[in-house]
């Protein structure tokens, strides 16, 4: 299987603080990848080096079998952090914003509304949609430039279980539409049920990286993994 994304020795420091330190990931096409770790292990840094916000110290992030360049990200889709939502308008006039940014059409916008399921907020404005709209909006316009690539982090941060379970449907359809994403999370009962291959960060580093089999516990994994990156650094 073809990979979408690979990462070689990816590093970033600050200071004297490493932040990621030679992460090697793999990606494959039309799956979705689920990077865990604790609080603080790297993953939004990782993410961020992913979408351009900030630069590598080191390494190579390979996009679609060449060497990533920020014409990359026309064909990227992200939510990092909250969604970059005008709260005065609409789920539609926040996508209008966007399509006129790149250049696309208004149909894209009923396209990626009926995606998200948004179709008939009307004129509700997005400042007094639930947690879990507006995540479901955010994720609306990261698909609006029809992305190979979908990055989200921590997404289901905030939401109750219905916004989650929303939200992990809307996540494993992405694949059969040929959309890969990698997204981050600290909650493993989630990434199990959503993601096809896993990576796991902790001290800025991947320890840990496979396809996930049905017979994994993956909370004794986990803990495995994070506890034995936590001797290593003793």
């Amino acid at each position: 299987m073809k990979n979408i994304l690979e990462t070689h020795n990816l590093c970033k420091n600050y200071k004297k603080q490493k932040a990621n330190h030679n992460i090697s990931i793999s990606l494959p096409e039309k799956s979705v990848y689920g990077l865990l770790g604790p609080n603080g292990a790297g993953k939004s840094t990782l993410l961020k080096m992913l979408t351009g916000m900030i630069t590598p110290t080191s390494g190579e992030i390979v996009f679609d079998g060449k060497s990533w360049s920020r014409n990359d990200l026309l064909s990227i889709g992200a939510l990092i952090e909250s969604p970059p939502l005008y709260e005065n308008l609409t789920a539609r006039e926040n996508l209008k914003v966007r399509t006129l940014l790149y250049g696309l059409p208004d149909s894209r916008i009923d396209e990626v509304l009926e995606c998200v399921d948004l179709i008939n907020t009307g004129k509700k404005r997005a400042g007094h949609f639930s947690m879990g709209m507006k995540q479901r909006l955010g994720i609306a316009m990261a698909l609006l430039n029809h992305p190979k690539l979908l990055i989200l982090d921590e997404p289901t941060n905030g939401l109750d279980p219905i916004g989650i379970g929303d939200l992990r449907e809307l996540i494993r359809a992405f694949p059969q539409q040929g959309i890969t994403v990698i997204l981050s999370s600290h909650i493993l009962s989630e990434v199990e049920q959503i993601a096809d291959h896993i990576g796991i960060i902790a001290n800025g580093e991947l320890w840990h990286q496979d396809k996930i089999d049905a017979t994994d516990d993956l909370e004794a994994l986990f803990m495995e993994v994070v506890r034995k990156a936590g001797d290593s650094n003793a």
